[in-house]
């Protein structure tokens, strides 16, 4: 743990840190459905993500253990991305939160599309 760093209060919290934010769970989707990928394979594959995004978030899952990144010394140099143990790990832990979106995305769409009004 970093200097100075807390402890986290729970695991849920310690998963959430690793896995925070809209991008991380999509390039570990990505990395899972395809393997190994060099970046600009795994930019087409997260749609919408910015180079500067996806480096950042790179370097994040690669310091976390997560994503493992391999270069290899060619003119010009080639850089793969795939996912570690643990990597595959929290993936495995994703599919269930996947699953749940794929099945009430129709109702999440609508009441994105038709948010309620007025006091709750």
């Amino acid at each position: 743990m970093a200097k100075g760093r807390t402890p986290y209060s729970c695991g849920l919290d310690a998963a959430v840190d690793v896995v925070g934010g809209k991008w991380k769970p999509m390039i570990l989707w990505a990395l899972h459905e395809a393997g190994t990928r060099r970046f600009g394979e795994l930019k087409r594959d997260v749609a919408g993500v910015s180079e500067k995004m996806l480096i950042q978030q790179l370097r994040e899952l690669e310091a976390d253990g997560i994503v493992h990144r391999e270069v290899h010394r060619e003119v010009p140099p080639r850089v793969e991305y795939s996912l570690t143990g643990l990597g595959q790990s929290l993936n495995t832990a994703l599919l269930p939160l996947g699953r749940w979106g794929d099945d009430h995305m129709g109702e999440i769409l609508r009441r994105k599309e038709h948010p309620r009004t007025g006091p709750a």
